[in-house]
């Protein structure tokens, strides 16, 4: 399997994990040896996705210079400008000849994803969109009252964990779901997904039970900092 085509989203300003962002757009903040969308592009690639486009904004110039055509990583890397923020799926909207089956991610993600298994997980599942998802779990710091109707105590769980999926910012697309997405306009990830299930269209979740951090926030990027080295051969099998 190769050949495989990755739209990459890296537009952001990085807000949350100001002050490091002051200088270096979120994507190439390094973790460990490289910046985190290096590592990301380096687990594309052997997984079957050398057709790459990232999706710019903020600090365009400075992907641009970093990653040029693509060939240091055996990869054909092109880009897509953003005039103004588009969201999560509105970009697409700026990307020529997207293939019938397509991966769209956050480019401030680290995990041990197969990306091969969820682009096939996809295509067997005949879905518009399939959401790599990964479980978390939310701690209550208080008693819960469970209260009916008639305002009756009918229970009570003293700081339960209640246990959630998430998404991991990873997608598989067919295009069929481009034709919600409009032109020039705002269209975030929860539009489409509102969108395609007001139409009536599948939607495939795959759960991930290996690791996953987005870094988005200081305390999520100091992790990926601790944890990278030690984890680096999970990474990118080095």
């Amino acid at each position: 399997m190769s050949n495989l085509k990755a739209v990459i989203l890296a537009g952001g300003k990085g807000t949350r994990l100001r002050p490091y962002t002051v200088v270096l757009p979120k994507p190439l903040m390094p973790v460990g040896d490289y910046p985190i969308l290096e590592v990301i592009i380096k687990q594309l690639v052997p997984a079957g996705f050398n057709q790459i486009t990232l999706a710019i904004n903020h600090q365009a110039a400075l992907f641009r210079s970093f990653f040029e055509d693509g060939e240091k990583w055996n990869a054909n890397i092109d880009f897509s400008l953003e005039n103004e923020p588009l969201g999560t799926m509105g970009p697409l909207t700026l990307i020529d000849n997207l293939p019938d089956d397509f991966l769209v991610m956050n480019g401030d993600i680290l995990t041990d994803l197969s990306y091969s298994a969820l682009y096939n997980n996809h295509l067997n599942s005949g879905a518009w969109l399939t959401i790599s998802s990964y479980k978390r779990i939310q701690d209550i710091d208080y008693g819960v009252l469970e209260v009916n109707e008639n305002r009756s105590l009918s229970g009570f769980k003293e700081k339960p964990n209640i246990p959630f999926e998430v998404s991991m910012g990873i997608y598989i697309l067919n295009r069929k779901a481009l034709d919600l997405i409009p032109k020039d306009k705002y269209y975030g990830f929860d539009h489409l997904v509102l969108d395609l299930l007001s139409a009536n269209k599948k939607i495939n979740v795959v759960l991930h039970e290996g690791y996953w951090l987005d870094i988005g926030r200081p305390d999520d990027y100091m992790k990926a900092i601790d944890e990278f080295d030690s984890m680096k051969h999970i990474f990118l099998h080095e």
